[in-house]
């Protein structure tokens, strides 16, 4: 399969495309690195990035902007933070996919662990992952051609603890190569409107 990977050059995004490259032909795609770059939050270039490609089997997307920060300090602005990149980037992509990918194809986005274990500081991060969820489920069942749709919900990585460790205490880190199992399970697949927990 022909599978393109945006945030593809992230912590995750790098653990799903060598994940992915075992079995498939992969696209990288990043903000400023990868073959291709986007920003997910202007949809003109989303429509664009996919034109230059073409179609495709399955798109994952391991990308999105959240604000973290205690719930004292939070503004609408803080919302929006995450609310136009984690939730709005990503549904971007997935309405974009729609029309390029192959029939059967599929769509893998990302939310996370505090969707359903709430930490502190995550707030404003855990409404836009809970939106991403809401948004895979009922998608999943309008989607035209035997489209598919899953998220997949990553705890924090051992790569990431020594950037996010204080939210996450008590919390089992796990290795990028192990969360990228969860979005191969997507890909490879035959679920949709699923929740993957990789963690």
């Amino acid at each position: 399969m022909k599978v393109m990977v945006i945030g593809g050059t992230g912590t995750i995004g790098s653990a799903v495309v060598g994940q992915l490259k075992l079995r498939h032909e992969v696209i990288a795609v990043g903000a400023r690195g990868g073959q291709h770059q986007v920003d997910i939050e202007d949809i003109p270039q989303v429509r664009a990035l996919f034109e230059k490609v073409g179609s495709v089997d399955a798109v994952v997307v391991a990308a999105g902007a959240l604000h973290v920060g205690p719930l004292a300090e939070l503004t609408p602005e803080h919302f929006h933070v995450g609310l136009r990149g984690k939730l709005m980037g990503q549904v971007n992509v997935a309405l974009v996919a729609r029309e390029f990918l192959n029939d059967g194809g599929s769509i893998t986005l990302t939310s996370g662990v505090d969707t359903e274990q709430p930490i502190r500081g995550a707030v404003a991060a855990s409404t836009a992952n809970a939106a991403v969820q809401g948004f895979v489920r009922a998608a999943a069942i309008e989607l035209p051609r035997g489209l598919r749709i899953n998220a997949v919900s990553p705890t924090v990585l051992q790569e990431s603890v020594h950037l996010l460790g204080e939210l996450f205490t008590g919390f089992e880190p796990i290795a990028a190569s192990r969360a990228a199992l969860s979005y191969a399970r997507s890909v490879d697949g035959a679920e949709t409107g699923r929740v993957y927990r990789a963690w």
